[in-house]
């Protein structure tokens, strides 16, 4: 039923297709934000307690889309090795952050914090209404380094065999 009606709101439903006034055919979402709404990557989650994962959840009280994203951290390397999402939202919100968990995977944790939502959203080609959902993703991505962060500091490492090394010689 949700599918239907989630499919129906984006214009795929339908047997005929929408015409405007000038008999154009109107789309209103790009063919990217469809594919990751419909196949969206990476959806699931890791252990919250693993110390090699960080959590990141986030929300919109305007719209309600809430985002939990999580990385999954190679302790030596500092390099994201998995991510991970789940969100409740519209299909803009899900698009990026399927979208983010595909940028972020094989990224160092420092290199994934340049990833701006201006990014996400022209690759979506959102339209200005639906930016708040780039920026959820970028927000999400912080705050799951962040957590990562400070559980390595909780324990007493850096995350970095480098710092650590340098920290404890």
């Amino acid at each position: 039923m949700l599918r239907y009606g989630c499919n129906r709101f984006l214009g795929l439903g339908q047997r005929t297709p929408q015409t405007g006034a000038q008999g154009v055919l109107v789309r209103l979402y790009h063919e990217r934000v469809v594919d990751h709404y419909n196949n969206p990557r990476n959806v699931g989650s890791f252990d919250k307690n693993d110390p090699t994962v960080g959590t990141g959840l986030v929300g919109a009280p305007a719209c309600g889309d809430v985002m939990k994203l999580q990385i999954k951290v190679d302790e030596k390397t500092g390099q994201i090795t998995d991510a991970c999402f789940k969100t409740f939202g519209c299909g803009s919100a899900i698009a990026s952050s399927s979208v983010a968990t595909e940028w972020i995977k094989g990224r160092q944790k420092e290199e994934v914090l340049t990833i701006k939502n201006t990014e996400i959203a022209k690759h979506l080609s959102l339209p200005p209404v639906k930016l708040h959902c780039s920026m959820l993703a970028e927000d999400a991505i912080k705050a799951a380094v962040k957590d990562y962060e400070a559980k390595r500091v909780k324990a007493g490492t850096s995350g970095n065999a480098k710092e650590d090394e340098a920290t404890h010689a």
